[in-house]
């Protein structure tokens, strides 16, 4: 709280500097004179080392899902933070990606992590995601940078897929980027709440056409 508070403090004087305000730093003694002008020389420092953690590098923590029947390659960007703390994809609720799966084969949607895995297996589908390690602010794709891809050649060297699907731009952004094999790949419509334009029923009725 030290450092943060210093840090707005020193913000403050370098905005005022900077609107020709001249702080009373002459009339300060000798010491916190000197304090003041190192502040103001390592305040960018001091800023990095408070939100530099904002930025994380980040690894992927989840093994893919695949079998040697599997047929349909699903690929993400990388886990979202709650996909993370759950220790599974789409882990958060509101991601519509599990309810979609469920309309497509129309069953009921699986719920435990368990139940996910032998549901993708079941119908043949293999699930990972584009990104193994990156910089990324909370969950949020579009603040992904420093991408090291995932190498799916075990999956397809070990399976019998034919076709990768992506889910969104951004993961078949990066899918062209960073992998890229001769299999076909369609770009399907992010289940993200964030793409809002997408109502369930429409996400299923287009998923629909490419996984049955």
């Amino acid at each position: 709280m030290f450092l943060l508070s210093t840090a707005v403090q020193v913000s403050a004087v370098v905005f005022g500097m900077s609107r020709g305000v001249t702080p009373y730093i002459s009339t300060m003694p000798y010491a916190l004179c000197t304090m003041h002008y190192a502040l103001l020389y390592f305040s960018p420092y001091l800023c990095y080392y408070i939100l530099g953690d904002i930025m994380k590098t980040v690894i992927h923590p989840i093994e893919p899902v695949f079998d040697e029947d599997s047929e349909i390659l699903i690929l993400g960007t990388f886990p979202s933070v709650k996909s993370r703390e759950t220790g599974f994809y789409y882990g958060h609720p509101q991601n519509r990606f599990w309810r979609v799966l469920a309309g497509v084969f129309k069953c009921e949607t699986p719920i435990t992590i368990e139940d996910k895995k032998r549901f993708l297996l079941d119908n043949n589908i293999a699930l990972w995601d584009v990104i193994h390690t990156c910089e990324i602010e909370g969950s949020a794709d579009s603040s992904i940078k420093n991408v090291v891809a995932n190498n799916i050649d075990d999956i397809i060297n070990n399976s019998r897929i034919t076709k990768i699907i992506t889910n969104g731009k951004k993961a078949n952004e990066l899918y062209n980027k960073y992998i890229n094999t001769d299999i076909k790949c369609v770009c399907l419509p992010s289940t993200s709440p964030a793409n809002a334009a997408w109502s369930l029923e429409k996400l299923i009725d287009f998923w629909s056409k490419e996984l049955k």
